[in-house]
């Protein structure tokens, strides 16, 4: 005669012994450790490469570029040069050379007559000091970038000497529309 099977409670379903079970739990906490361990750098390590490959290649089309990109310098640029370009100025573009001895920096922009009068004032000089019909940029300055400082306009000038290791800047402004001067500046610094 068979025994019928008595269908077991809830309360009584199979649990495995006290001690395999925190052999369990330890093991699931020690892979999920090991997987944030190594998952966690790994994580940062292909973010930093990336980061790193598209700053490579931003600075890669930066520096194969010839003539002025029409775009404002970073602000570590516009820093390092003492190039102070007032904010909503309009037309600006800029172009850097570099060589063992001397890294220049050359910036365009239009701006208005009390951004000019704030530049000059931020560069340590004013309006003042600029030379009526002088043009501080020499030739093979404006050649490097493809300015032309011809024709019948309103040009005035001054050049800004630093002591080292302060750039020095050669300024050149269009101020035949003076409401709407256009500045040219040449700053180079000597490591």
């Amino acid at each position: 005669m068979t025994v019928p099977r008595q269908s077991a409670s809830p309360d009584e379903t199979f649990r495995p012994p006290e001690g395999r079970r925190r052999m369990i739990v330890r093991r699931w906490l020690t892979a999920i450790i090991i997987v944030l361990l190594v998952g966690i750098p790994a994580g940062y390590l292909v973010i930093s490469a990336e980061q790193s490959r598209e700053s490579g290649r931003h600075k890669a089309a930066e520096s194969s570029a010839s003539g002025l990109r029409d775009n404002w310098p970073s602000q570590m640029k516009r820093r390092v040069f003492e190039i102070p370009i007032p904010m909503k100025s309009t037309d600006v573009a800029y172009f850097e050379t570099s060589n063992w001895q001397t890294s220049r920096l050359y910036v365009q922009f239009t701006t208005t007559a009390a951004g000019l009068d704030r530049f000059l004032e931020e560069i340590g000089t004013g309006r003042e000091a600029l030379t009526e019909g002088e043009i501080a940029i020499s030739q093979r300055h404006a050649e490097t970038v493809g300015w032309d400082f011809g024709g019948d306009l309103s040009w005035a000038s001054v050049s800004q000497t630093n002591p080292h290791p302060r750039p020095s800047q050669d300024i050149t402004v269009d101020q035949t529309d003076p409401d709407r001067p256009r500045v040219f500046v040449v700053s180079a610094a000597n490591p």
